[in-house]
């Protein structure tokens, strides 16, 4: 079946928002099997919107628009998608109550409750993420038009959450997909690793950089029932962790930083830490996880060497001797951090994050990262291998690489006590 991809808005098409939505929607359509043959960018006009959806829906089975369904005068999609199915825009009560409920005591008026109309005839996607739901109709041809809200974080759970079984439907087959989530490994590691398993086609296996600079592995496989599907999938899942080994830390998981925090809670055991270079960046992922209270004691951010001093008792003649960026300094803070909380584990993390300060002995990008525990306190050293990558990605892979430490000193993995 033929797919096609509108993507509204002026603000994409003069570059002030990167449009990843095309990217995502994509690669779902190519998992179900639809043949996408094209994808465009409008502006908020709704004379051009309305060329753009004719064309698209006399020529393909599918047609995704995203953006355009806020609460503002330039939100011109539903209205242009029913002007061009010839169908009324007609309000859900439903709808117009959950909006009414999200805004609570805020004010509330005619152009938010524009978001309670939909063309005639729509199966209406709630919005568990903002404020815009999204809705699918079939126009006179068959058509199926679906709209979705812009924002990425409101489109891709509305997708799989609502829009996906429709399409499964549509394909008449159900698709079931694993995600094999991995930390200190490039995708071009990995996917040479993994060798002949991306040529497969059912189940699919797909490498993809993914946030704070990981790499997670996708296993999709397609089937008459969901539980095929999963049947299909799960030694492809299995086969992906072999291969992989311990760079893996979960699958289906949301974070590195929700593992360490369920590792923790099993265990009923705390972790404080103590940041420099990382700025706060650690104890912020740590505590975004629900119900981290219960296994976080304390973060400090230890900048200056005097604070160093005097919040974590690392000595000044150390400061003095090997300078704020050492192994040392790192030991001394991570067992400062865990003897002044009274957690069972504190992590200290000392680095050059650059763009200035490195120099020929302390490159830009040395950090030092130090996890104390009740038996040893094991360091790690990391050291770019090529060009310096920026100041955030310094910070973020040293944030990563201390949470990933825990991770496998928790499951008994080797935790690389020697310098690397």
């Amino acid at each position: 079946m033929q797919a096609e991809i509108i993507c509204v808005g002026t603000e994409l098409l003069l570059g002030h928002v990167v449009n990843t939505n095309a990217a995502f929607l994509a690669r779902e359509l190519a998992l179900l099997g639809f043949d996408l043959h094209h994808t465009c960018v409008v502006g908020d006009n709704e004379e051009r919107l309305c060329e753009a959806l004719a064309r698209a829906i006399e020529r393909s089975s599918l047609v995704i628009t995203t953006g355009g369904l806020g609460p503002t005068l330039d939100d011109l999609t539903k209205k242009t998608v029913a002007r061009v199915l010839h169908r009324p825009l007609v309000h859900d009560a439903a709808t117009s109550a959950a909006l009414k409920t999200f805004f609570g005591t805020r004010p509330y008026d005619g152009n938010q409750e524009a978001q309670a109309y939909f063309p005639k005839g729509a199966t209406i996607f709630a919005n568990n993420h903002g404020t815009a739901p999204g809705c699918a109709v079939t126009a006179d041809n068959g058509c199926l038009v679906m709209l979705f809200p812009g924002p990425p974080r409101e489109l891709e759970p509305m997708f799989r959450d609502m829009a996906l079984p429709l399409l499964e439907k549509k394909m008449g087959a159900s698709i079931v997909s694993f995600m094999v989530r991995t930390f200190d490994i490039g995708e071009g590691n990995a996917a040479t690793r993994l060798g002949s398993l991306c040529e497969q086609q059912n189940p699919t296996v797909a490498t993809y950089l993914g946030a704070h600079n990981e790499v997670f592995v996708r296993v999709t496989a397609k089937a008459a029932t969901a539980e095929e599907a999963k049947a299909l999938a799960l030694p492809a899942v299995e086969e992906v962790k072999r291969r992989l080994g311990d760079v893996v830390y979960g699958v289906n998981v949301e974070s590195l930083e929700e593992v360490v925090v369920g590792l923790l809670r099993e265990r009923g055991e705390e972790v404080a830490t103590a940041e420099s270079c990382t700025g706060g960046m650690l104890a912020m992922r740590i505590t975004n996880i629900p119900g981290s209270s219960a296994v976080f004691r304390t973060g400090l951010v230890t900048y200056a060497n005097e604070t160093k001093t005097r919040l974590l008792h690392v000595p000044s003649d150390m400061l003095a001797r090997h300078g704020a960026v050492s192994e040392e300094v790192a030991r001394a803070m991570a067992e400062g951090v865990r003897k002044d909380a009274g957690s069972t584990y504190g992590i200290g993390i000392t680095g050059i994050a650059g763009p200035d300060g490195g120099s020929a002995e302390k490159p830009l990008g040395l950090v030092f990262l130090a996890l104390a525990t009740p038996d040893e306190t094991y360091c790690c050293k990391m050291q770019p291998k090529g060009i310096y990558r920026g100041r955030n990605f310094v910070r973020e892979r040293s944030a990563g690489k201390a949470l990933d430490m825990l991770r496998r000193y928790l499951e008994g993995k080797p935790v690389q006590h020697e310098l690397i």
